[in-house]
């Protein structure tokens, strides 16, 4: 890539990326409460996201070869564990991803 190209593909993404953020606010500035899909999709996507991602994440584990998938059982049962004790999201994933990775790296 020529420095001309990337400078328009940096500007298409930062303009991508502005116009993406700023277009709610600019369509529901007038409004006080937002349709009934906006508030049911805020509402929706976060856990369709995390699912994904959940999945996504897992979608490689194995459950017929060694260690046959019991780091990412043992993490996602500490994640859950955490999460209902806690309630707190960033803390969840931040202490089932610690667990994963040391029984990744020091016991499997």
């Amino acid at each position: 890539m020529t420095a001309w190209e990337m400078t328009l593909t940096i500007g298409a993404v930062v303009l991508g990326t502005m116009a993406t953020r700023f277009i709610s606010f600019i369509v529901f500035a007038k409004s006080e409460k937002p349709p009934a899909i906006i508030t049911y999709l805020g509402d929706m996507l976060p856990a369709a996201v995390m699912g994904l991602l959940v999945v996504y994440s897992l979608k490689d584990v194995s459950l017929t070869q060694s260690p046959n998938g019991i780091p990412e059982a043992i993490a996602l049962i500490i994640l859950g564990i955490i999460h209902y004790w806690r309630r707190n999201l960033l803390l969840s994933i931040a202490v089932g991803t610690i667990v994963y990775m040391f029984l990744v790296q020091q016991l499997f």
